[in-house]
């Protein structure tokens, strides 16, 4: 904060000096006004309010993994999970199967409850064992948390403390920031407990990062280091407008190098309340495919702008179907607000609660029309934790949602890997979500039931093999243990 404030001290000495010079004035006492302690304190004081009022509500977290494996020899062992190994560019090292002790996962995160709720990134508390929560409020206390639930689609959790009178924040609009806005990131990385940096928003409604499946980020450049996930990002009036998420690095070093991901707060607030009040997320379902509008197929729809999203599949049975959409007509509004992208689209629907009523403004044959409908639920049948805790990775059944997520083709008989255990053996032979399963111990699978059957019946094997269909890339066999 001292060299921001003699960065913006001496800008503005600079600027006066130069009007003074202009105006016939005394340069000097222009500067000696403008260079006086006072005035630094008076530029510096939106920053230091903020740090006061929010930091005793930014917390240390540490979980204590369920099971799995630590990755030796890596300098940022108390940080293993796999996100924060993508996201924060941890050095990557050979699996050993070996060494199994517990793992103990270490991030931020921020209450907004004066009962004891913390929001802060699924990748810090997932599969945890325990949680202890670090609070620095003028008295340094370490608190036991409960996993209240999470969300891997935009990798966001809530917890709870027990207990009452907690300082709290607040939530701000996050569609209300700009461009070149000043913003404040608190959180603890490195374990350096309420670390305050001040940036500026660098962008909004960053996408196609492959960090989530929901993705519109703000990039910001405040300094994050390893830890910082989960922190707070802030705006100058104390509210919280976005979730310290991410960090791009290079060559693997997992240092700041200027480029920093948040989770807007309008999206935080959408899914802690359904966290919060249901302990999971649903999410909401239209049923359509779509594609992005280029010039080519702006020339061939006649339309002049490369704005909206072009159907391309309408799913049977879905509330798409049953309001009359069809193929070839372009979205152009939701709710009157324009489409910018099919992941604008598809990210404000899965946001919209089951059963929300939606207005699509679309084009037909060159002619607007208006499709009032009521979205149902996207349902996932999902075989998940025992399958996840033996193989690393979870599987569900192929659906029309699967099918337009992943382009998979409905002819295909297996299952759909759902969700794969972040440094998990699995994700270490390349196993991703979308890849289809289609054998086991060369045995066909067709749906969720015989895949787990097959599975529970090895009880004295200890490893298992199975055939893959790669999306595109063909089908292979992978030979994976079975863990205890």
């Amino acid at each position: 904060m001292k060299c921001f404030s003699s960065f913006l001290l001496n800008t503005a000495a600079a600027v006066t000096l130069a009007t003074s010079v202009h105006g016939k004035t005394s340069p000097f006492d222009s500067v000696v006004a403008h260079s006086s302690p006072q005035y630094g304190k008076e530029i510096s004081r939106p920053f230091t309010n903020v740090a006061k009022k929010a930091t005793p509500a930014v917390v240390c977290i540490k979980a204590e993994i369920e099971s799995g494996h630590v990755l030796q020899q890596s300098p940022f062992n108390d940080f293993h999970d796999e996100l924060f190994h993508r996201f924060f560019g941890r050095p990557r090292q050979p699996y050993q199967d070996a060494q199994l002790q517990p793992q103990i996962s270490q991030g931020s995160g921020f209450i907004i409850s004066e009962d004891g709720y913390i929001v802060t990134n699924y990748h810090v508390v997932k599969n945890a064992k325990t949680i202890t929560v670090l609070i620095n409020n003028n008295v340094h206390r370490e608190l036991e948390a409960k996993f209240i639930g999470g969300d891997p689609d935009t990798d966001i959790a809530v917890i709870k403390m027990e207990g009452s009178d907690f300082p709290y924040l607040t939530f701000g609009d996050s569609d209300e920031l700009e461009v070149g806005e000043w913003v404040m990131a608190i959180g603890t990385p490195l374990q350096l407990e309420a670390t305050v940096s001040a940036g500026i928003v660098s962008a909004k409604g960053r996408r196609n990062l492959q960090l989530t499946a929901l993705e519109d980020f703000i990039q910001t450049d405040t300094v994050s280091n390893p830890g910082s996930s989960g922190g707070a990002l802030l705006n100058l009036d104390g509210q919280v407008v976005g979730m310290t998420t991410a960090i791009l690095t290079t060559g693997g070093s997992g240092a700041y190098i200027g480029v920093t991901f948040a989770i807007p707060s309008n999206i935080i607030q959408i899914i802690q309340q359904q966290l919060v009040e249901n302990g999971k997320v649903c999410r909401g379902f239209l049923g359509v495919g779509l594609q992005e509008i280029d010039s080519d197929l702006a020339e061939a729809f006649h339309i002049s702008s490369n704005e909206g999203a072009v159907v391309t599949e309408v799913v049977k049975d879905s509330p798409a179907e049953k309001a009359g959409l069809e193929q070839g007509d372009i979205i152009i509004a939701l709710n009157g607000a324009p489409v910018r992208s099919t992941a604008s689209l598809h990210k404000a629907i899965q946001l919209l609660p089951p059963g929300s009523t939606i207005d699509l403004t679309l084009l037909r044959n060159g002619k607007k029309l208006h499709k009032t409908i009521q979205i149902t639920e996207r349902r996932k049948n999902a075989c998940g934790l025992h399958t996840e805790a033996k193989l690393g990775f979870s599987v569900e059944d192929l659906s029309q949602d699967n099918i337009l997520r992943y382009h998979l083709s409905p002819s295909d008989e297996g299952v759909v890997i759902a969700d794969v255990e972040p440094g998990s053996y699995a994700a270490k032979l390349g196993l991703r979500p979308g890849f289809m399963i289609l054998a086991v111990n060369h045995r066909k699978v067709k749906n969720t039931q015989e895949f787990q059957e097959i599975i529970e019946n090895m009880s004295n094997a200890k490893r298992v093999l199975l055939l893959v269909k790669l999306g595109n890339a063909g089908v292979r066999f992978f030979s994976l243990p079975l863990k205890r």
